[in-house]
């Protein structure tokens, strides 16, 4: 799939490059020029041919119509009608046009608009106008040929109507004259027969004195564009502005191309070999996700007898309502609410794969599926859909012991000093089924205030196996490849040899810190110490019971003192750097149903035996006196 779209991908970029070429000459099919008719004048930018080319093609204003061999245009300033376009003339951008009628003076008559100032009209005179008087007199009546010319097309059977330059003398008009209006046009539409108007009769033939001339301006784009070889358009298909295109010559040309073309062979070959590696990069990614596959089913198939309930992704879609409620979300993936078809909430575990995850899920299965114990979470059933992987737990409405005793989150629900005993004694019994009750010991190497859960009574559960390592009863050391667990929770020796092998031992450090947070995590302790930059509680709270000063925690029943001060020491006892000088569980558990006054102080474990180098690297995971 990756190679597929790698090489799609190189295929569109070297497209696109060599488009990028071209785009600057090429305007598209739909505007290329036209004619109304063979006779007829090319129609192309800024004029387009209403109703069969887009709005691009042409330039606002500037629509044009075929009325069958006759192009026609309608301009906003002659409103009256639509006129013929005689010729268009793109490089002096220059527009003849006639009128239907044959009759420009009647089409100047009708028109209340200034053609020449009209702000509405693109079109103006090409030359500067002149100005004629038009005149209604009785018929028959003569002025010479000087100084009026007749207008046919306005006059009817009792009157004529003649056109005189406004600048002649008007005063001796017969009396049965009329000025009826001024007019500008242009060239002089009759009058005087001098040389020039000879020359412009010669030029323009017998259709002069019914052809009009006409000049149009589009903004950024002037005379001289086409008369240096440029052409006028938009920018794109999307723009009102227009501007001058010039075409490179050939040798422009074939350079652009030559450089195009080299530089999308070098681009495409680096796709394809981007492509190869990305092709076996995926393939060997299938390869192993296939191994991590069949290595799952195997298992489950050998478990088979004893294991949970197996269920689809598509069982988990329909019992999590489609993923709706989600608990929690974490490294390993989310966690959401749902409810088996005998009405049961569990708490869906959705695993995100990485490489080694089929060994963790196995890991988890295959330790937490044979474990019954009201101190461990219960595991109902999971799914092995290929990839999609996920576990299913009993449903523990309280959720972790984190809330209840960090900083922030404990202000409405603390729990009390005897319930917090009470979780510290389940948590302590359900390390001792791992470490003692089971045919093989299980290590879990994750005890942490999150992965204990509290069920509707508050009582704790151990969840989260995925680390978890299995051994026989009589072997006192596991060999690991690395260290596993979360900082701040890790035993020394998971880190450095040099402080003994990793056993059951491990999960006791853990668990110890685990009591420390549960004494002194809560958010309204409030401990008095100059210079607590650099002091950690575990520390800091050894050195005050071994002085007999009060631990600084604000308790103010005796009772509950009594039970802070057994949990620290029981804590401390568990922390010890040498795992040799740790107690087993079994010992924390009578520890922590005896007295406070049957206890010993521990070894300092924080003296100066440990080597310096490791014990200042482990003490920064530990928790400070104060955040």
């Amino acid at each position: 799939m990756g190679s597929k779209s790698s090489i799609i991908e190189g295929s569109f970029i070297f497209s696109l490059l060599l488009s990028s070429l071209t785009i600057g000459y090429c305007h598209g099919d739909s505007c290329r020029p036209l004619s109304c008719s063979r006779e007829g004048p090319l129609i192309r930018f800024p004029f387009r041919i209403k109703d069969l080319q887009p709005h691009h093609c042409g330039y606002h204003g500037f629509d044009l119509s075929c009325k069958g061999n006759d192009t026609t245009i309608h301009i906003p300033s002659l409103p009256q009608q639509e006129l013929f376009v005689r010729r268009i003339d793109y490089k002096l951008q220059k527009l003849v046009i006639s009128d239907p009628k044959d009759c420009l003076y009647g089409l100047l008559f009708n028109n209340t608009n200034n053609l020449s100032s009209s702000p509405s009209s693109p079109f103006h005179y090409y030359r500067e106008p002149y100005s004629y008087t038009l005149l209604r007199c009785s018929r028959n009546v003569d002025f010479g040929i000087w100084y009026t010319t007749p207008v046919p097309c306005l006059g009817d059977l009792e009157h004529d109507v003649f056109a005189v330059e406004s600048g002649r003398e008007v005063g001796s008009l017969a009396v049965s004259c009329q000025p009826i209006k001024t007019v500008e046009i242009y060239p002089p539409y009759y009058g005087v027969r001098g040389k020039w108007q000879d020359t412009y009769m010669l030029r323009c033939g017998m259709d002069c004195e019914t052809l009009l001339d006409l000049k149009w301006d589009v903004p950024g784009c002037d005379g001289e564009c086409e008369l240096n070889g440029g052409e006028c358009r938009f920018k794109n298909q999307t723009s009102n502005e227009a501007m001058c295109f010039y075409s490179p010559d050939k040798g422009s040309w074939r350079k652009y191309v030559i450089i195009g073309g080299g530089v999308g062979f070098f681009l495409l070959l680096a796709t394809i070999m981007t492509s190869i590696k990305v092709y076996y990069s995926w393939k060997l990614k299938k390869k192993l996700d296939l191994e991590d596959h069949m290595m799952v089913e195997k298992f489950l198939k050998d478990y088979d007898s004893l294991r949970p309930t197996r269920f689809s992704f598509a069982d988990l879609k329909r019992m999590t309502n489609q993923f709706r409620e989600k608990l929690g979300e974490g490294g390993y993936g989310s966690v959401f609410k749902g409810r088996l078809p005998n009405g049961t909430f569990v708490a869906v575990k959705i695993i995100k794969t990485f490489g080694g995850d089929g060994k963790e899920f196995i890991n988890e299965v295959a330790t937490i599926g044979m474990i019954h114990h009201v101190n461990v979470v219960r595991l109902l059933g999971f799914c092995a859909d290929r990839l999609k992987r996920a576990l299913i737990y009993e449903f523990l409405p309280n959720q972790s012991l984190e809330k209840f005793i960090f900083p922030g989150n404990t202000s409405n629900h603390f729990l009390g000093w005897e319930k917090l005993q009470d979780i510290a004694m389940g948590v302590a019994r359900g390390i001792e089924y791992l470490h003692q009750g089971c045919d093989q010991r299980i290590l879990h190497f994750d005890i942490k205030p999150h992965n204990i859960l509290l069920d509707m009574n508050f009582n704790p559960k151990i969840s989260d196996f995925g680390l978890a390592k299995l051994c026989s009863k009589g072997q006192s050391a596991v060999s690991m490849a690395a260290a596993r667990g979360t900082m701040g929770y890790i035993a020394p020796e998971v880190y450095s040899r040099n402080f003994g092998n990793v056993s059951y031992k491990s999960d006791i450090y853990s668990f110890g810190m685990l009591l420390l947070e549960m004494v002194g995590g809560r958010k309204n302790m409030d401990v008095t110490v100059e210079n607590t930059s650099g002091v950690y509680f575990p520390e800091w709270i050894y050195n005050r019971l071994c002085q007999n000063e009060d631990m600084g925690l604000k308790i103010p029943v005796d009772e509950d003192a009594m039970i802070a001060k057994k949990l620290t020491i029981v804590a401390l006892w568990c922390i010890q750097w040498n795992p040799v000088d740790r107690p087993s569980m079994t010992s924390v558990i009578q520890m922590l149903e005896g007295n406070v006054e049957g206890l010993t102080m521990p070894p300092n474990p924080f003296s100066s035996t440990a080597p310096k180098n490791i014990k200042s690297t482990h003490a920064t995971n530990l928790l400070p006196i104060f955040e």
